[in-house]
């Protein structure tokens, strides 16, 4: 078990895909995102294998629930600065974790 304290550690933030487009040195399929966390935050790059359900025009104002505070991680030659979170289907292909009803960018999970 965790406390809630190791729970309140990670920063879950929600966040909007303002840029979305092929990652071809990716090793597997993904796509390179910039996301809108706000003026706090501000804007954020991320890779994310999600090609299986869905296109990277689909993906453009689309909210997203983040792990902001993790240190930013080289993918190929891109930095990845936060991680995009979902679960996989059955067939292990990732299904976003998305947010129902609109939230402001920089919204903090609780």
């Amino acid at each position: 078990m965790i406390t809630w304290d190791d729970f309140n550690k990670i920063d879950f933030r929600a966040g909007t895909i303002v840029e979305a487009a092929p990652f071809p040195g990716a090793k597997k399929p993904a796509f390179r995102l910039l996301i809108d966390f706000g003026a706090e935050i501000g804007l954020k790059k991320s890779s994310a294998q999600i090609t299986k359900h869905y296109k990277p025009e689909d993906l453009i104002g689309r909210q997203v629930v983040c792990v902001v505070n993790f240190p930013p991680k080289q993918i190929a030659n891109y930095i990845s600065e936060v991680l995009v979170t979902g679960f996989p289907d059955d067939g292990k292909q990732v299904v976003l974790c998305t947010i129902d009803k609109p939230v402001a960018n920089g919204a903090k999970l609780f």
